[in-house]
């Protein structure tokens, strides 16, 4: 049952941060398209790791290293939001998994092309 609980409370968390980061932060380093791809939080709900990805992958150390410097404004801001006893510490990571897969994707795309090339020269 505190599984179930500590994931509709991450859901919340991710909801409630994506639209305050959208809204409050005027930093020039969080622009462009990111996203929230999930969040951690502990047992004791005391703290909580967000992994934020974004499609351009170079500005995306950039764009953590803002949010960390906002990471206070962000949870008073959270503690407004959600009604919780205590409002998790926020703790940024970049998740590079988007673009990882999108790497692997490529490769694949590489090698089942050059697969069909193969046959369709032995067809011939």
């Amino acid at each position: 049952m505190a599984q179930y609980r500590q994931n509709r409370i991450a859901e919340e968390i991710k909801k409630n941060l994506d639209k305050i980061i959208r809204e409050e932060i005027r930093d020039p380093r969080v622009t462009g398209t990111f996203s929230i791809t999930r969040v951690e939080p502990t047992k004791d709900l005391r703290y909580a790791k967000v992994y934020v990805s974004a499609l351009e992958e170079d500005k995306l150390e950039e764009m953590v290293k803002a949010l960390k410097g906002a990471a206070g404004l962000l949870r008073r801001e959270l503690g407004h939001a959600i009604n919780l006893r205590f409002t998790p510490e926020l703790q940024f990571i970049a998740d590079r998994n988007i673009a990882y897969g999108m790497h692997i994707a490529g490769v694949l795309k590489q090698v089942l092309g050059d697969e069909t090339h193969d046959k369709q020269e032995e067809s011939q």
